[in-house]
């Protein structure tokens, strides 16, 4: 007797659209496809709320936040904040940010708003179909097998995020090296660290670890923070030289070597990056109790299953291809959508939720039942399978291309939307670039007596609008915002003129922007 294949024999349990991932971009897909009366299941290997909640953006802002307000008072006149971070106190906060690292709380909230949760490995066997694998797929679990395959009646929507990315340096995987992920959840901050990166993981962890007592080192191939203005990675590199970690720009590591008393010596090479002007990047090997490796991280494509539904390795692996719609590309019948970094668009996770809102959207008007009063797609048509959006309709990722913000939460901080000079000149564009010193705003002199930042904006003269701006200064992200608003809505310069910035506020910049122009 024949014996049925997951792909072709009856599904254990159907939904109109399964959602594998139950990260911060998957609750919120199922949450808005949920809300035309879909019925809507997440598909979650670990804990609910993803990398965001447990090791990354949470986790991470409440390591860096108790470094920044001690470096922020000591500034102010009066106040006198000196001395070393209480390292346990930080730590339990962190542990706090994290719900000790327990997902009930986020169960909760998913059962409360009517989406199912299955636990278990997810991996795609079939056009609609997906298996989901539990840990011990021999056990059974409150009656419930732990090998089963559901069955989507409309949707299937990939928001497996990404996964650290390993250099190939002989000898650095037997250092048992740390990611974000070990990072993050340190208990015992080691005396000693090589950070080998030069990005937002690696430049904010190098505070961090810093602030809780470790000796930092930091290995970067080229300058820090490469996607964003030059000028805003050399402000970081400043600061972190003055806090006293051994930044080597322009050195990478070789090889890896296990000492006897467990440390790490790692050699080094110079790798042809400009590492400052009138620098020699420094080759001397470094020896560390830890390492840890920020080098960036892929779209978690690898065990999705998607050969079985004809996409190969190849072409799943920077990312699904997807369009404005987050529809994946090359997927017959208009079934597999993706968002988040799984997309290799942007990854970031504010960018991922607008995704997620994006195409929770599209699937709760296309397929859902529209006649709900509340439901916030009621009454607008959603493109027709297969077609593209019209430019910043509620149902196009529009922003990904255009208007992607970015923060960094360094000391100072770095904050960018759009693009950059050298981005919008390569896109074609007459740009002129204005630039402020935002030490000479009425607002910095009453916030500390050493504030030092530098904000941005980059205008394309042809429309007289803003398409990208940066700003490099403490709590520079709380200004980002209203730069993302101008660059989405075309705010012409004239226009802007009208807006009055507060005083006295940093945000009296956008006054001197103006002027600076010509206004």
């Amino acid at each position: 007797m024949a014996t049925s294949t997951p792909s072709s024999g009856p599904a254990d349990e159907t939904y109109d659209v399964i959602v594998i991932g139950g990260g911060p971009v998957g609750e919120n897909v199922a949450d808005r496809a949920a809300r035309t009366g879909l019925s809507v299941v997440i598909v979650e290997a670990e804990l609910l709320g993803g990398e965001c909640s447990y090791w990354a953006c949470m986790p991470s802002k409440a390591l860096l936040r108790p470094g920044a307000a001690r470096a922020a008072a000591a500034g102010v006149p009066g106040v006198g904040a000196t001395g070393d971070l209480d390292v346990p106190a930080v730590l339990a906060w962190r542990d706090s940010m994290t719900s000790d690292w327990d997902d009930s709380g986020q169960v909760q909230w998913v059962e409360s708003v009517g989406v199912a949760l299955v636990r278990g490995l997810a991996s795609v066997v079939g056009p609609r179909r997906v298996e989901v694998t539990a840990e011990d797929a021999d056990a059974d679990l409150d009656g419930l097998p732990r090998r089963r395959v559901l069955e989507a009646r409309h949707a299937v929507v990939a928001a497996t995020g990404s996964v650290p990315v390993l250099p190939d340096v002989p000898g650095l995987a037997d250092a048992n090296p740390w990611t974000s992920r070990e990072a993050t959840s340190v208990e015992d901050v080691p005396a000693s660290i090589a950070i080998i990166g030069g990005g937002v993981v690696a430049c904010e962890m190098a505070f961090a670890l810093t602030d809780l007592g470790s000796r930092v080192t930091v290995l970067s191939r080229g300058p820090l923070l490469g996607r964003t203005e030059p000028w805003a990675g050399d402000a970081v590199a400043e600061s972190l030289r003055a806090l006293g970690v051994d930044l080597r720009l322009g050195a990478g590591a070789t090889g890896v070597t296990t000492l006897p008393d467990g440390g790490n010596r790692l050699e080094l090479s110079a790798t042809g990056a400009p590492a400052g002007e009138g620098e020699v990047p420094d080759l001397t090997p470094v020896e560390v109790d830890r390492v840890l490796v920020a080098t960036g991280r892929a779209p978690r494509t690898q065990d999705l299953g998607l050969e079985a539904i004809g996409l190969t390795s190849a072409q799943t692996r920077h990312g699904l291809d997807v369009d404005d719609t987050l529809r994946v590309r090359g997927v017959d019948g208009d079934w597999l959508y993706a968002a988040g970094d799984v997309t290799g668009r942007v990854a970031t996770t504010h960018q991922g939720k607008y995704q997620a809102r994006v195409v929770g959207d599209l699937i709760a008007a296309r397929y859902g039942d529209t006649g709900v009063s509340d439901a916030p797609t009621a009454g607008r048509t959603p493109p027709r399978p297969g077609a593209e959006p019209e430019p910043w309709s509620r149902y196009a990722a529009t922003a990904d291309h255009h208007a992607s913000p970015q923060v960094v939460f360094t000391r100072p901080e770095v904050t960018a939307v759009g693009h950059t000079e050298a981005s919008a000149r390569d896109a074609g564009l007459d740009v002129r670039v204005v630039r402020y010193d935002l030490a000479n705003i009425a607002g910095s002199s009453v916030r500390a007596t050493d504030y030092a930042g530098t904000a941005q904006i980059v205008v394309d003269t042809a429309r007289d609008v803003i398409v990208g701006a940066t700003f490099v200064g403490p709590d520079a992200a709380e200004m980002l915002h209203a730069a993302t608003i101008a660059v989405v809505g075309g705010v012409p310069l004239g226009r802007l003129w009208h807006a009055v910035p507060s005083y006295p506020t940093v945000s009296e910049v956008w006054l001197r922007f103006l002027e600076e122009y010509g206004l």
